[in-house]
């Protein structure tokens, strides 16, 4: 009866739990931005006695500076819009924003907003050098990597099967590659325990030595003026070989005409 008894309060508080994360009715937000960039959480909440606001993410409370005049990196603009800048992976996640106002009656009520943050950025890597991929966040439960050359998504690594790959070490909470190669470029997504995107990570490869690189196809109108005089050389060369051929028969064709127009004078 215990056990029961148990299993029931426990369900009751993961209900209340993702109530509050994700209420009926509110949808998270999903909010992309560059790593380095900014971005803004839209509030879209015009009460005007607002009194205060709250950010949290899923593990701690984010102090938000209150005026636009400060330099932290986490401010308000307008009402209640949520402003972030300098972007890192670290930022990526879920983000809870509680904004309390007086109603008409002058009592005290709370707005709830969830954002989902995507962080996507872009580098390149000489082949045979190291990568080290910053992207193990606390709420990180699987990295996937597509080839350049592939459609599909092949698992790297996950929290419960750490790096499928012997290519791959987990240093110090992140993926490191000792001696990049070709192979290893392509796009890299982590995604949380609920199959959410956190990052999107697109990797180049650079240096002489790259293998599989795609032929360079040359400039369209060049190719069309190329194409042009090749089958103008052609034609007239074809020209030229039958020229002979048939100069050679109207001579013979000709050549009794000819005597027999010499016999006449």
């Amino acid at each position: 009866m215990f056990n029961y008894f148990s299993l029931l309060l426990l369900l009751l508080f993961c209900f209340v739990y993702h109530s509050e994360i994700f209420p009926a009715g509110n949808p998270p937000i999903s909010v992309r931005g560059q790593r380095g960039g900014s971005i803004t959480l839209p509030c879209e909440f015009k009460a005007c006695e607002i009194s205060d606001i709250s950010l949290n993410s899923l593990s701690e409370n984010i102090p938000v500076c209150q005026t636009e005049e400060c330099s932290e990196r986490v401010l308000k603009l307008g009402n209640c819009d949520i402003f972030i800048k300098d972007l890192s992976f670290s930022d990526a996640g879920t983000y809870i924003l509680h904004v309390y106002y007086h109603n008409e009656q002058a009592e005290l009520e709370r707005q709830t907003r969830t954002y989902q943050l995507h962080i996507h950025d872009e580098i390149s890597v000489e082949i045979g050098k190291q990568l080290k991929l910053d992207i193990l966040l606390p709420n990180a439960d699987k990295v996937e990597h597509q080839t350049e050359r592939s459609t599909g998504w092949m698992a790297v690594w996950s929290r419960s099967n750490a790096v499928w790959s012997d290519r791959l070490t987990n240093r110090d909470g992140n993926l490191i590659i000792t001696k990049f190669a070709a192979s290893d470029a392509g796009t890299y997504i982590v995604l949380d325990s609920e199959g959410e995107l956190l990052i999107t990570l697109t990797v180049k490869a650079s240096g002489s030595d790259r293998k599989h690189k795609a032929p360079r196809l040359p400039d369209p109108g060049l190719w069309s003026l190329s194409m042009k005089l090749t089958v103008f050389f052609v034609i007239w060369g074809i020209l030229v070989i039958l020229l002979f051929p048939i100069m050679y028969l109207a001579a013979r064709f000709f050549e009794p005409i000819s005597a027999a127009f010499g016999y006449l004078n």
